[in-house]
Protein backbone atom coordinates (compact mmCIF):
# COMPACT_ATOMS: atom_id res chain seq x y z
CA UNK A 1 0.00 0.00 0.00
CA UNK A 2 3.09 2.35 1.15
CA UNK A 3 4.92 1.45 -2.38
CA UNK A 4 1.34 2.45 -4.44
CA UNK A 5 0.77 5.93 -2.55
CA UNK A 6 5.06 6.73 -3.14
CA UNK A 7 4.70 6.00 -6.52
CA UNK A 8 1.47 7.96 -6.85
CA UNK A 9 3.43 10.68 -5.60
CA UNK A 10 5.68 10.88 -8.26
CA UNK A 11 2.79 11.59 -10.80
CA UNK A 12 2.02 15.38 -10.85
CA UNK A 13 -1.85 15.44 -11.72
CA UNK A 14 -2.27 12.17 -8.81
CA UNK A 15 -0.46 14.18 -6.32
CA UNK A 16 -2.15 17.36 -6.57
CA UNK A 17 -5.16 14.77 -6.04
CA UNK A 18 -3.71 13.45 -3.17
CA UNK A 19 -3.17 16.70 -1.02
CA UNK A 20 -6.32 18.05 -2.11
CA UNK A 21 -7.73 14.95 -0.29
CA UNK A 22 -5.55 15.57 2.31
CA UNK A 23 -6.68 19.55 2.71
CA UNK A 24 -10.22 18.11 2.31
CA UNK A 25 -9.07 16.09 5.32
CA UNK A 26 -7.68 18.38 7.77
CA UNK A 27 -11.02 20.26 6.99
CA UNK A 28 -12.80 18.42 8.44
CA UNK A 29 -10.72 17.74 11.41
CA UNK A 30 -10.74 20.96 12.61
CA UNK A 31 -14.33 21.43 11.51
CA UNK A 32 -14.53 18.82 14.27
CA UNK A 33 -12.82 20.68 17.07
CA UNK A 34 -15.03 23.87 16.74
CA UNK A 35 -17.78 23.61 19.29
CA UNK A 36 -21.63 24.38 18.70
CA UNK A 37 -22.63 27.21 20.57
CA UNK A 38 -24.88 27.23 23.74
CA UNK A 39 -23.94 23.76 24.51
CA UNK A 40 -22.38 22.35 27.65
CA UNK A 41 -20.32 19.77 26.06
CA UNK A 42 -18.87 17.88 29.62
CA UNK A 43 -23.33 16.90 29.89
CA UNK A 44 -22.83 14.99 26.80
CA UNK A 45 -21.17 12.39 28.49
CA UNK A 46 -24.50 11.10 29.51
CA UNK A 47 -25.26 10.14 26.25
CA UNK A 48 -22.85 7.01 26.14
CA UNK A 49 -24.40 5.13 29.55
CA UNK A 50 -24.95 2.47 26.62
CA UNK A 51 -21.94 1.80 24.87
CA UNK A 52 -23.73 -0.16 21.85
CA UNK A 53 -26.31 2.53 21.40
CA UNK A 54 -26.41 4.80 18.43
CA UNK A 55 -24.50 7.79 19.82
CA UNK A 56 -22.09 5.52 20.13
CA UNK A 57 -21.93 4.77 16.38
CA UNK A 58 -22.30 8.61 15.81
CA UNK A 59 -19.36 9.64 18.08
CA UNK A 60 -16.74 6.66 16.17
CA UNK A 61 -18.10 8.12 12.69
CA UNK A 62 -17.76 11.19 13.63
CA UNK A 63 -14.40 10.82 15.23
CA UNK A 64 -15.37 12.31 18.80
CA UNK A 65 -17.23 15.48 17.14
CA UNK A 66 -21.16 14.07 18.80
CA UNK A 67 -18.92 13.73 21.98
CA UNK A 68 -17.66 17.43 22.50
CA UNK A 69 -20.68 18.84 20.95
CA UNK A 70 -18.71 20.32 17.76
CA UNK A 71 -20.45 21.19 14.43
CA UNK A 72 -19.94 17.68 12.88
CA UNK A 73 -21.38 16.07 16.06
CA UNK A 74 -24.28 14.45 13.79
CA UNK A 75 -20.96 13.71 11.13
CA UNK A 76 -22.29 11.87 7.56
CA UNK A 77 -24.64 9.60 9.14
CA UNK A 78 -27.80 11.17 7.80
CA UNK A 79 -26.53 10.89 4.30
CA UNK A 80 -25.58 7.39 5.12
CA UNK A 81 -29.36 7.03 5.96
CA UNK A 82 -30.37 8.55 2.91
CA UNK A 83 -28.31 6.81 0.44
CA UNK A 84 -29.85 3.53 2.14
CA UNK A 85 -33.50 4.57 1.66
CA UNK A 86 -33.15 5.42 -2.15
CA UNK A 87 -31.59 1.99 -2.55
CA UNK A 88 -34.43 0.30 -1.23
CA UNK A 89 -36.72 3.27 -2.81
CA UNK A 90 -34.80 2.30 -6.61
CA UNK A 91 -36.10 -1.17 -5.99
CA UNK A 92 -39.73 -0.54 -4.64
CA UNK A 93 -41.09 2.20 -7.31
CA UNK A 94 -40.65 1.22 -10.99
CA UNK A 95 -40.03 5.21 -11.28
CA UNK A 96 -37.13 5.33 -9.84
CA UNK A 97 -36.07 2.24 -11.03
CA UNK A 98 -36.11 3.64 -14.61
CA UNK A 99 -34.41 6.54 -13.83
CA UNK A 100 -31.77 4.61 -11.98
CA UNK A 101 -30.99 3.15 -16.00
CA UNK A 102 -30.96 6.42 -17.48
CA UNK A 103 -27.41 6.32 -17.16
CA UNK A 104 -25.35 9.56 -16.19
CA UNK A 105 -28.41 11.73 -15.95
CA UNK A 106 -30.74 9.42 -14.27
CA UNK A 107 -28.06 8.99 -11.64
CA UNK A 108 -27.35 12.82 -11.37
CA UNK A 109 -31.19 12.60 -10.34
CA UNK A 110 -31.35 10.15 -7.84
CA UNK A 111 -27.90 11.85 -6.28
CA UNK A 112 -29.78 15.36 -6.40
CA UNK A 113 -33.06 13.58 -4.52
CA UNK A 114 -30.24 12.21 -2.07
CA UNK A 115 -29.27 15.48 -0.95
CA UNK A 116 -32.24 16.78 -0.01
CA UNK A 117 -32.83 13.60 1.74
CA UNK A 118 -29.79 14.04 3.71
CA UNK A 119 -30.73 17.56 4.46
CA UNK A 120 -34.37 16.47 5.47
CA UNK A 121 -33.13 13.64 7.77
CA UNK A 122 -30.44 16.12 9.06
CA UNK A 123 -32.98 18.76 10.40
CA UNK A 124 -34.90 15.81 11.61
CA UNK A 125 -32.40 14.48 13.61
CA UNK A 126 -30.92 17.74 14.81
CA UNK A 127 -34.29 18.64 16.55
CA UNK A 128 -34.65 15.55 18.04
CA UNK A 129 -31.25 15.81 19.37
CA UNK A 130 -31.72 19.27 20.54
CA UNK A 131 -34.77 18.45 22.54
CA UNK A 132 -32.65 15.80 24.33
CA UNK A 133 -29.82 17.19 25.26
CA UNK A 134 -32.10 20.19 26.64
CA UNK A 135 -33.49 17.43 28.89
CA UNK A 136 -29.98 16.87 30.04
CA UNK A 137 -29.09 19.90 30.94
CA UNK A 138 -26.95 20.56 28.10
CA UNK A 139 -28.35 23.44 26.61
CA UNK A 140 -26.94 26.64 28.01
CA UNK A 141 -29.89 29.01 27.65
CA UNK A 142 -33.02 27.42 26.56
CA UNK A 143 -35.37 28.99 24.62
CA UNK A 144 -36.39 29.40 20.94
CA UNK A 145 -33.45 31.31 19.74
CA UNK A 146 -30.94 28.60 21.07
CA UNK A 147 -33.10 26.09 19.53
CA UNK A 148 -32.64 27.48 15.94
CA UNK A 149 -29.02 28.78 16.20
CA UNK A 150 -27.98 24.83 17.43
CA UNK A 151 -30.42 22.81 14.90
CA UNK A 152 -29.45 25.12 12.40
CA UNK A 153 -25.58 24.33 13.18
CA UNK A 154 -26.18 20.43 13.67
CA UNK A 155 -27.77 20.44 9.80
CA UNK A 156 -25.29 22.78 8.10
CA UNK A 157 -22.40 20.89 9.48
CA UNK A 158 -24.26 17.29 7.90
CA UNK A 159 -24.88 19.52 4.93
CA UNK A 160 -21.29 20.29 4.37
CA UNK A 161 -19.51 17.35 5.20
CA UNK A 162 -21.83 16.28 2.80
CA UNK A 163 -20.33 18.62 0.64
CA UNK A 164 -16.84 18.05 1.71
CA UNK A 165 -17.24 14.21 0.48
CA UNK A 166 -18.65 14.81 -2.82
CA UNK A 167 -15.64 17.46 -3.30
CA UNK A 168 -12.96 14.32 -2.24
CA UNK A 169 -15.03 12.37 -5.01
CA UNK A 170 -14.63 14.45 -7.80
CA UNK A 171 -11.52 16.22 -7.31
CA UNK A 172 -9.23 14.15 -5.10
CA UNK A 173 -9.01 10.21 -4.56
CA UNK A 174 -11.30 7.53 -3.32
CA UNK A 175 -15.02 8.38 -2.35
CA UNK A 176 -15.19 11.25 -0.02
CA UNK A 177 -17.81 9.58 1.82
CA UNK A 178 -16.17 6.38 3.24
CA UNK A 179 -12.58 8.59 3.91
CA UNK A 180 -14.63 11.09 5.67
CA UNK A 181 -15.82 7.96 7.91
CA UNK A 182 -12.34 6.78 7.82
CA UNK A 183 -10.69 9.86 8.93
CA UNK A 184 -13.00 9.89 11.82
CA UNK A 185 -12.58 6.45 12.98
CA UNK A 186 -8.47 6.82 12.74
CA UNK A 187 -8.50 9.68 14.92
CA UNK A 188 -10.00 8.01 17.75
CA UNK A 189 -7.21 5.67 17.78
CA UNK A 190 -4.32 7.57 20.21
CA UNK A 191 -7.28 8.18 22.52
CA UNK A 192 -7.70 4.08 22.68
CA UNK A 193 -4.66 3.39 23.13
CA UNK A 194 -4.60 5.95 26.20
CA UNK A 195 -7.79 4.08 27.67
CA UNK A 196 -5.62 1.08 27.09
CA UNK A 197 -2.74 2.49 29.07
CA UNK A 198 -5.20 3.50 31.83
CA UNK A 199 -6.71 0.18 32.24
CA UNK A 200 -3.51 -1.44 32.44
CA UNK A 201 -2.62 1.15 35.51
CA UNK A 202 -5.96 0.57 37.50
CA UNK A 203 -5.34 -2.96 37.18
CA UNK A 204 -7.65 -4.33 34.83
CA UNK A 205 -5.15 -5.48 32.11
CA UNK A 206 -1.64 -5.92 31.99
CA UNK A 207 1.06 -5.98 29.55
CA UNK A 208 0.82 -9.76 28.24
CA UNK A 209 -3.04 -9.34 28.17
CA UNK A 210 -2.66 -6.12 25.79
CA UNK A 211 -0.23 -7.87 23.76
CA UNK A 212 -2.68 -10.97 23.59
CA UNK A 213 -5.30 -8.34 22.87
CA UNK A 214 -3.10 -6.34 20.33
CA UNK A 215 -1.79 -9.64 18.37
CA UNK A 216 -5.25 -10.23 18.31
CA UNK A 217 -6.10 -7.51 16.35
CA UNK A 218 -3.86 -7.95 13.52
CA UNK A 219 -5.10 -11.36 12.73
CA UNK A 220 -8.64 -9.92 13.23
CA UNK A 221 -6.91 -7.46 10.10
CA UNK A 222 -6.11 -10.04 8.24
CA UNK A 223 -8.42 -11.91 8.01
CA UNK A 224 -10.82 -9.37 7.32
CA UNK A 225 -8.22 -8.44 4.69
CA UNK A 226 -8.66 -12.11 3.30
CA UNK A 227 -12.63 -12.26 3.62
CA UNK A 228 -12.45 -9.21 1.94
CA UNK A 229 -10.45 -9.90 -1.28
CA UNK A 230 -12.07 -13.85 -1.06
CA UNK A 231 -14.60 -13.72 -4.32
CA UNK A 232 -16.64 -17.29 -6.11
CA UNK A 233 -15.64 -17.38 -9.48
CA UNK A 234 -18.50 -18.61 -11.71
CA UNK A 235 -16.68 -19.64 -15.42
CA UNK A 236 -18.85 -18.81 -18.43
CA UNK A 237 -18.32 -20.14 -21.93
CA UNK A 238 -19.50 -17.93 -24.77
CA UNK A 239 -20.39 -20.09 -27.66
CA UNK A 240 -18.89 -19.33 -31.24
CA UNK A 241 -20.70 -17.16 -33.87
CA UNK A 242 -19.80 -15.69 -37.74
CA UNK A 243 -21.21 -12.02 -38.28
CA UNK A 244 -20.07 -11.82 -41.95
CA UNK A 245 -16.61 -13.04 -42.37
CA UNK A 246 -16.02 -12.15 -39.02
CA UNK A 247 -15.92 -14.98 -35.63
CA UNK A 248 -16.49 -13.25 -32.52
CA UNK A 249 -17.20 -15.65 -28.89
CA UNK A 250 -15.41 -18.33 -28.07
CA UNK A 251 -13.94 -16.92 -25.02
CA UNK A 252 -13.83 -18.38 -21.49
CA UNK A 253 -14.50 -15.63 -18.44
CA UNK A 254 -16.12 -15.97 -15.04
CA UNK A 255 -18.51 -14.04 -12.65
CA UNK A 256 -17.07 -12.82 -9.20
CA UNK A 257 -19.54 -13.25 -6.64
CA UNK A 258 -17.62 -11.67 -3.91
CA UNK A 259 -18.37 -13.12 -0.15
CA UNK A 260 -18.35 -9.91 1.55
CA UNK A 261 -20.18 -8.34 -1.43
CA UNK A 262 -22.69 -6.88 0.96
CA UNK A 263 -19.72 -4.85 3.33
CA UNK A 264 -20.76 -3.32 6.29
CA UNK A 265 -24.40 -1.85 5.69
CA UNK A 266 -25.99 -5.16 7.03
CA UNK A 267 -24.13 -3.89 10.34
CA UNK A 268 -25.11 -0.35 10.17
CA UNK A 269 -29.00 -1.59 9.64
CA UNK A 270 -28.72 -4.31 12.32
CA UNK A 271 -27.06 -1.38 14.77
CA UNK A 272 -29.80 0.54 14.12
CA UNK A 273 -32.43 -1.60 14.67
CA UNK A 274 -30.76 -2.60 17.79
CA UNK A 275 -30.81 1.26 19.28
CA UNK A 276 -33.81 2.25 17.99
CA UNK A 277 -36.02 1.26 21.13
CA UNK A 278 -32.68 2.74 23.75
CA UNK A 279 -33.11 5.88 21.48
CA UNK A 280 -36.87 6.25 21.54
CA UNK A 281 -36.55 5.61 25.09
CA UNK A 282 -33.73 8.56 25.84
CA UNK A 283 -36.26 10.99 24.44
CA UNK A 284 -38.57 9.89 27.49
CA UNK A 285 -35.72 9.94 30.02
CA UNK A 286 -35.65 6.37 30.01
CA UNK A 287 -32.56 3.94 30.29
CA UNK A 288 -31.06 1.04 31.38
CA UNK A 289 -30.04 1.90 34.63
CA UNK A 290 -33.93 3.03 35.25
CA UNK A 291 -35.23 -0.18 36.83
CA UNK A 292 -38.99 -2.36 36.66
CA UNK A 293 -39.60 -3.91 32.57
CA UNK A 294 -38.52 -0.88 30.63
CA UNK A 295 -35.26 -0.84 32.94
CA UNK A 296 -34.86 -4.22 31.70
CA UNK A 297 -36.32 -4.24 28.49
CA UNK A 298 -33.75 -1.76 27.35
CA UNK A 299 -30.76 -3.25 29.26
CA UNK A 300 -31.71 -6.46 26.42
CA UNK A 301 -30.48 -3.79 23.74
CA UNK A 302 -27.96 -1.45 25.84
CA UNK A 303 -25.25 -4.05 24.60
CA UNK A 304 -24.32 -5.32 27.97
CA UNK A 305 -25.80 -8.81 27.69
CA UNK A 306 -25.63 -11.66 25.68
CA UNK A 307 -28.99 -11.26 24.59
CA UNK A 308 -27.75 -8.04 22.41
CA UNK A 309 -25.26 -10.15 21.00
CA UNK A 310 -27.40 -12.71 19.40
CA UNK A 311 -30.04 -10.81 18.15
CA UNK A 312 -27.55 -8.52 16.99
CA UNK A 313 -25.74 -11.63 15.40
CA UNK A 314 -29.23 -12.77 13.75
CA UNK A 315 -30.20 -9.16 12.20
CA UNK A 316 -26.56 -8.81 10.37
CA UNK A 317 -27.33 -12.26 8.71
CA UNK A 318 -30.76 -11.21 8.05
CA UNK A 319 -29.74 -8.01 6.70
CA UNK A 320 -27.29 -9.16 4.18
CA UNK A 321 -29.23 -11.93 2.84
CA UNK A 322 -31.83 -8.48 2.01
CA UNK A 323 -29.00 -6.16 0.99
CA UNK A 324 -27.69 -9.44 -1.58
CA UNK A 325 -31.01 -10.09 -2.87
CA UNK A 326 -31.46 -5.99 -3.67
CA UNK A 327 -28.21 -6.22 -5.42
CA UNK A 328 -28.26 -9.14 -7.42
CA UNK A 329 -31.03 -10.77 -9.87
CA UNK A 330 -30.35 -13.76 -11.03
CA UNK A 331 -32.77 -14.54 -13.09
CA UNK A 332 -31.52 -11.42 -15.51
CA UNK A 333 -28.07 -12.15 -15.67
CA UNK A 334 -29.33 -15.78 -16.95
CA UNK A 335 -31.04 -13.56 -19.08
CA UNK A 336 -28.49 -11.48 -20.28
CA UNK A 337 -25.92 -14.84 -20.65
CA UNK A 338 -28.75 -16.25 -22.95
CA UNK A 339 -28.84 -13.40 -25.31
CA UNK A 340 -25.35 -12.92 -25.42
CA UNK A 341 -24.59 -16.99 -26.58
CA UNK A 342 -23.09 -17.65 -22.77
CA UNK A 343 -23.35 -20.21 -20.84
CA UNK A 344 -22.09 -22.15 -18.25
CA UNK A 345 -20.30 -25.09 -18.45
CA UNK A 346 -22.41 -28.73 -17.38
CA UNK A 347 -25.65 -26.70 -16.68
CA UNK A 348 -28.30 -25.33 -19.28
CA UNK A 349 -28.94 -21.97 -19.88
CA UNK A 350 -32.74 -20.86 -18.69
CA UNK A 351 -34.09 -21.66 -15.25
CA UNK A 352 -31.36 -24.39 -14.62
CA UNK A 353 -28.92 -21.30 -15.12
CA UNK A 354 -30.78 -18.87 -12.78
CA UNK A 355 -31.27 -21.66 -10.12
CA UNK A 356 -27.49 -22.79 -10.29
CA UNK A 357 -26.40 -19.16 -9.66
CA UNK A 358 -29.02 -18.54 -7.04
CA UNK A 359 -27.69 -21.49 -5.31
CA UNK A 360 -23.89 -20.67 -5.23
CA UNK A 361 -25.10 -17.20 -4.48
CA UNK A 362 -27.04 -18.11 -1.14
CA UNK A 363 -23.85 -20.47 -0.07
CA UNK A 364 -21.78 -17.00 -0.43
CA UNK A 365 -23.70 -15.06 0.86
CA UNK A 366 -24.02 -17.12 4.15
CA UNK A 367 -20.25 -17.36 4.65
CA UNK A 368 -20.00 -13.27 4.38
CA UNK A 369 -23.10 -13.18 6.84
CA UNK A 370 -21.35 -15.00 9.45
CA UNK A 371 -17.83 -13.53 8.40
CA UNK A 372 -19.96 -10.23 9.18
CA UNK A 373 -21.58 -11.46 12.48
CA UNK A 374 -18.39 -13.39 13.74
CA UNK A 375 -16.60 -9.94 13.07
CA UNK A 376 -19.31 -7.39 14.67
CA UNK A 377 -19.88 -9.45 18.21
CA UNK A 378 -16.68 -10.46 19.02
CA UNK A 379 -15.33 -7.17 20.68
CA UNK A 380 -19.41 -7.40 22.68
CA UNK A 381 -18.04 -10.48 24.04
CA UNK A 382 -14.84 -8.99 24.91
CA UNK A 383 -16.34 -6.19 26.35
CA UNK A 384 -18.62 -8.52 28.51
CA UNK A 385 -15.63 -10.59 29.24
CA UNK A 386 -12.65 -7.76 29.90
CA UNK A 387 -14.84 -4.67 30.28
CA UNK A 388 -13.21 -2.74 28.11
CA UNK A 389 -15.94 -0.82 26.60
CA UNK A 390 -13.95 0.80 24.20
CA UNK A 391 -14.25 -1.86 22.06
CA UNK A 392 -17.59 -1.94 22.48
CA UNK A 393 -17.69 -1.52 18.22
CA UNK A 394 -14.25 -2.20 17.32
CA UNK A 395 -15.59 -4.99 14.73
CA UNK A 396 -17.75 -2.13 12.92
CA UNK A 397 -14.89 0.18 12.63
CA UNK A 398 -12.60 -2.01 11.59
CA UNK A 399 -14.84 -3.27 8.34
CA UNK A 400 -15.17 0.23 7.98
CA UNK A 401 -11.26 1.22 7.85
CA UNK A 402 -9.99 -1.79 6.17
CA UNK A 403 -12.74 -1.86 3.55
CA UNK A 404 -12.26 2.10 2.87
CA UNK A 405 -8.23 1.25 2.79
CA UNK A 406 -8.44 -1.55 0.20
CA UNK A 407 -11.02 0.76 -2.30
CA UNK A 408 -8.79 3.50 -1.86
CA UNK A 409 -5.19 1.81 -3.30
CA UNK A 410 -7.42 -0.02 -5.73
CA UNK A 411 -8.53 3.30 -7.11
CA UNK A 412 -5.36 4.74 -6.62
CA UNK A 413 -3.53 1.41 -8.58
CA UNK A 414 -6.32 2.02 -11.35
CA UNK A 415 -5.52 5.89 -11.89
CA UNK A 416 -2.11 4.82 -12.54
CA UNK A 417 -2.64 1.76 -14.79
CA UNK A 418 -4.41 4.00 -17.18
CA UNK A 419 -1.57 6.76 -17.06
CA UNK A 420 0.67 3.86 -18.14
CA UNK A 421 3.14 4.53 -15.21
CA UNK A 422 6.06 2.35 -16.23
CA UNK A 423 7.79 2.01 -12.69
CA UNK A 424 4.61 0.64 -11.57
CA UNK A 425 3.60 -1.76 -14.31
CA UNK A 426 7.30 -3.32 -13.73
Amino acid sequence: MFETIRNAWKIVDLRKKLIYTLIMLVIFRLGSCIPVPLLDPSQMSQLFSGENSMFGFIDIVSGGAFQNATIFAMGITPYINSSIIMQLLCVAIPALERMQREGEDGRKKIAQIMRYGTVVLALIQAIGLYFLLKSYNAVTTPGFGSAVVIISTFTAGTAFLMWLGEQITEKGVGNGISLIIFAGIVSRLPSMFTSLYAYVEGGTLNWIMVAAIVVFMLLVVAFVVMMNEAERRLPVQYAKRVVGRKMYGGQSTHIPIKVAGAGVIPIIFAMSIMAFPGTIASFFGKSASSGGFWGGFLWVFSGQSWVYAVLYFLLIIFFTYFYTAIQFNPIEMSNNMKKNGGFIPGIRPGRPTSDYIANTLSKVTLAGAFFLGIIAVIPIFMNLGLHISNFSIGGTSLLIVVGVALETVKGIESQMLMRHYKGFLE
